[in-house]
């Protein structure tokens, strides 16, 4: 109903300074109130901050809420301050006071009164018990979660964003858009590109952590630039008498030369069992200076035999 939507309001004030102005998500907090009988939109308030920091969304600090009720008899100096109120206090007292707040300050507050007025005594008794129970629902909160998990769940959807050198945009896209077609024909993700100051812009967005992790290391993999020394993975992609030819980055061949394949002398390629198509780790030894060719070895990544 129509106070529903209000008291929705209530708990969207109390949360929404908690979230990081840079935050580059929206954030759809949904509470399903299934029985009320106490404010439903305090309820919100604390699960709301529940769901928050479960689901991995960075929130500045906790909120809890309370609601605070008010009994006091027309010309008559007796009162009662009451804490968490149910559904008949709530109608039949004089006051309603929702208070919501993390452990250094309020966040938000809303008041329904059917009284005259307030004096500032009994304001500040309101006040001053909502904070206790304010803290002791903060208390029960961080009990069970103490502060926001480190990354999102798995299955949330996710944007990163990585720069890379202006001269690899082309290598990303591929001609007519190939390669960057291909990636999230077989990621899944959404892959935009721009140059923006110089640099190439990456975005990948992505329904889960694994297609956007794929991606990124398809799109890294791509702008690599190889290193002596370093150990890659690698497709064989043909073979000859004299060696192998081994695809180590996309687009990146290099000789895998038959005395480099095994420590003891082959005669051919097939006899260390190697065909095209294998995936085979090969470290690069060498980019000769003048040609610009790749030397790779195998026998390396193996401990050398001792001479009989």
């Amino acid at each position: 109903g129509r106070r529903e939507i209000g008291h929705g309001h209530l708990a969207w004030r109390a949360l929404k300074g908690q979230i990081p102005a840079d935050y580059p998500y929206v954030v759809r907090v949904v509470s399903d109130i299934l029985e009320s009988n106490g404010s439903s939109s305090m309820a919100t308030v604390c699960a709301g901050t529940l769901a928050l920091m479960d689901a991995g969304v960075k929130i500045k600090k906790p909120v809890s809420g309370i609601a605070m009720g008010l009994i006091k008899n027309a010309g008559e100096e007796k009162y009662a301050v009451l804490s968490d109120i149910l559904g008949d206090e709530d109608h039949l007292g004089d006051m309603d006071f929702k208070v919501t707040g993390t452990k250094d300050g309020i966040t938000a507050t809303q008041m329904d009164i059917k009284v005259d007025g307030l004096s500032y005594e009994i304001l500040e008794r309101a006040l001053t018990q909502a904070k206790e129970g304010r803290m002791h629902i903060l208390n029960k909160i961080t009990e069970t979660i103490a502060e926001p998990r480190a990354d999102l769940k798995d299955h949330a959807p996710r944007i990163e964003t990585m720069t890379i050198p202006k001269e690899f945009i082309g290598a990303v896209i591929g001609p007519g858009g190939k390669i960057i077609q291909g990636m999230q024909e077989e990621t899944g993700a959404v892959i935009t590109i721009e140059e923006i100051d110089g640099v190439g812009r990456i975005e990948v967005s992505g329904t889960n952590k694994k297609c956007i992790d794929d991606a990124m290391r398809m799109i890294k993999a791509i702008v690599a630039v190889p290193e002596v020394g370093e150990v890659y993975k690698g497709k064989v992609r043909s073979i000859m008498p004299y060696g192998a030819f081994v695809e180590f980055l996309p687009g990146k061949d290099g000789l895998l030369h038959i005395s480099e394949i095994d420590w003891k002398r082959l005669e051919t390629v097939e006899e260390a069992g190697i065909k095209e198509g294998d995936e085979i780790e090969v470290k690069l030894i060498d980019i000769d200076p003048k040609t610009g060719k790749f030397k790779l070895s195998r026998k390396v990544l193996f401990p050398k035999p001792e001479r009989k």
